[in-house]
């Protein structure tokens, strides 16, 4: 055990160590997806059904991203036949898009209500995942626990 401070400022500086070291541990605790760093709204066995829900299949709005600065690159180039083709690929990403997330809602409201019957509302749920299934799986905290190619030899 250190010995108390003596001035406001070794006080201060050593609160601000503390406090530093803290959210290191809280930092890499979430992201090795322990249950007791998680935040409050990742943390509980419905989130955690829910994650796998979204990190168990493919989704297309990780595709979004490198398809808008595919489209800005090609609109860069001003050939009028790219950027026709470009706009129509976009567009139709848009809609498999909006698609694959009502098929992804519609699935995690099945699941949560499956195996969670006192869960009263889900709709916290299904944006939680939503939101989740945009994001690039590499930068998804906490981590994915489950492979969206689990039946498909992986």
């Amino acid at each position: 055990m250190a010995p108390p401070p003596l001035t406001r400022r070794e006080a201060a500086k050593r609160a601000k160590e503390q406090a530093l070291a803290l959210r290191k541990q809280y930092r890499e605790g979430n992201a090795r997806g322990d249950e007791r760093y998680l935040a409050k709204r990742d943390a509980g066995p419905v989130r955690a059904l829910v994650r796998d829900v979204v990190d168990g299949r493919f989704n297309m709005g990780i595709v979004l991203l490198p398809l808008a600065l595919t489209l800005v690159v090609i609109n860069l180039t001003g050939n009028r036949t790219l950027q026709g083709i470009g706009i129509s690929i976009w567009l139709a990403a848009l809609l498999a898009s909006a698609l694959d997330l009502l098929i992804t809602a519609l699935l995690i409201r099945r699941r949560v209500r499956a195996q969670f019957p006192d869960e009263g509302r889900t709709r916290g749920h299904v944006a939680y995942g939503l939101l989740r299934s945009t994001v690039l799986r590499r930068f998804r905290l906490p981590p994915p626990r489950v492979s969206p190619f689990k039946g498909r030899g992986d």
